[in-house]
């Protein structure tokens, strides 16, 4: 390390400040640009969904057509959402569908509650195993609804669930969700309408949005409304920015990197092909996306992975600072997961958009990100703070990093009042905008810090764990 000592020394103190300067404020500069370029990318396809949208209904005679789906409802400590989520999905309008609940050793009543309202009882089921789990307890079906069967199983986390019942599914596509979500009837519809128009269709996912402050009834959405508190309020504004411009932009360039586990559709022969789900994985979802791609990009298969903006799932979203915390610590360590175990498809020959730009943005912007971004944050103010900087910089600075953040939820917001206003009335709107500026005055920057504690606990190795959120219980109003 000699040679850098020299190098160092060689560089008068203030040249250094000057690099760093023009690093970190290059960087944000470079970050919103890059989110700005996904903006335009998914206007253009939010224009080309909206024009193609009135063929996009089926007619019902060409339901019969439609592959069934199996969906699987992974469970842990379920017990407040279970019964309004499952009955969200034996409602769906579908053709043919079968619902699976896996109960992945709940602590709590999951199970009992199950069994109380659907009248379950035990029934001898026998499957060939192709992907490794937990040992099943027990299956049961349900004597009043007969599309639903429940998988008991011992504890193995979320993947080794999904990939349990991945086993007992018996349908070519399935449909993972998570238990504390809401899918709108027609949404699965939709969905599968892509395997049905484009065969190279491995996986495809919707837009999730959250249902916290909404008027729900017996498993369906009945009035979407906005939120009373401040903090499931500022996730809208943030889950519009990333399913609208994060998710919509990269699908056109079929470099999706990411189908959330809270409402995806996958061909089920290839995923077992690939393995299934990772075990122990804690970001389970984007793990299995990015190493689908690696699989077929590598072994030179014609493949597409999709998004569609308008096939909603209702989730609910944490209301405690405490909740949020571990939820997005939890995701920066999947996130640093599914990157590091799929590190081969990066730049690679046949890599593709998704090799050489996808992964690169996900890597620089998401995953080291938040080291940079705390860095700038931290420098700007010692710097402000000790008179190293000038004050022109210092706004320069605040103006690229919080402006342009600003300014990209609020053109967030503008393309889902264009499109779908799901929130419709100016009152709804102008509390949106308001959210969109308070988000990005404080919110985010305690997200960034979070997401660092992510990355701290990934560099430790420590070990991954079921999501535990705590419920409001908001899905199960009647």
């Amino acid at each position: 390390m000699e040679w850098l000592t020299t190098l160092m020394a060689a560089i008068p103190g203030d040249r250094i400040l000057v690099w760093a300067q023009w690093f970190f404020l290059g960087y944000f500069i470079a970050l919103a640009l890059g989110y700005l370029s996904l903006n335009v990318l998914a206007m253009f396809a939010i224009g080309k969904h909206t024009r193609a949208a009135r063929t996009e209904y089926l007619p019902r005679a060409y339901h019969a057509f439609l592959p069934p789906v199996s969906v699987l409802v992974p469970a842990y400590n379920e017990e407040a959402n279970i019964t309004s989520s499952v009955q969200a999905m034996l409602q769906l309008a579908y053709p043919e569908h079968e619902v699976i609940v896996i109960n992945d050793g709940s602590k709590d009543n999951t199970l009992a509650v199950l069994t109380r309202d659907f009248d379950l009882y035990p029934v001898p089921e026998s499957t060939d195993e192709a992907l490794a789990t937990q040992k099943v307890r027990a299956v049961y079906r349900s004597r009043s609804q007969p599309l639903l069967r429940v998988v008991d199983k011992e504890n193995g986390g979320k993947a080794d669930a999904l990939n349990a019942g991945i086993n007992y599914s018996r349908f070519p596509l399935f449909c993972g969700v998570d238990a504390d979500s809401i899918i709108q009837r027609d949404s699965l519809l939709r969905i599968v309408r892509m395997f049905v128009d484009d065969p190279d269709t491995i996986a495809a996912g919707g837009t999730v949005r959250i249902a916290n402050g909404s008027e729900v009834d017996a498993g369906n959405l009945v009035e979407a409304r906005l939120p009373r508190r401040w903090l499931p309020l500022m996730q809208i504004v943030e889950y519009l920015r990333a399913f609208m411009f994060g998710r919509l932009g990269w699908e056109p360039l079929n470099a999706l990197l990411i189908i959330s586990g809270a409402f995806g559709v996958f061909r089920k022969n290839v995923v077992v092909e690939v393995g299934g789900y990772r075990h122990k994985s804690i970001g389970e979802d984007m793990e299995l996306v990015v190493r689908l791609h690696r699989y077929m990009r590598l072994a030179r298969r014609r493949y597409r992975i999709h998004f569609l903006p308008d096939p909603v799932c209702w989730t609910e979203a944490p209301e405690d600072l405490a909740t949020l915390r571990s939820q997005r610590i939890r995701w920066q360590r999947g996130l640093l997961e599914s990157l590091s175990a799929n590190a081969r498809l990066c730049c690679h020959r046949r890599g593709g958009v998704v090799g050489w730009v996808a992964f690169p943005f996900m890597l620089i912007f998401e995953a080291i990100g938040p080291l940079l971004e705390i860095g700038g944050y931290i420098f700007v103010l010692v710097m402000a703070l000790t008179g190293a900087v000038s004050p022109i910089w210092v706004m320069a600075f605040m103006l690229v990093a919080i402006g342009l953040g600003i300014l990209i939820s609020v053109l967030a917001l503008l393309l889902e009042e264009m499109s779908f206003r799901i929130y419709p009335g100016k009152r709804s709107i102008m509390k949106l905008f308001l959210a969109a500026l308070a988000e990005n005055l404080g919110y985010r920057q305690l997200n960034t810090w979070w997401r660092v504690r992510g990355t701290w606990q990934w560099l430790r190795g420590k070990q991954a764990k079921w999501g535990e959120m705590k419920r409001s219980g908001s899905l199960s109003k009647r």
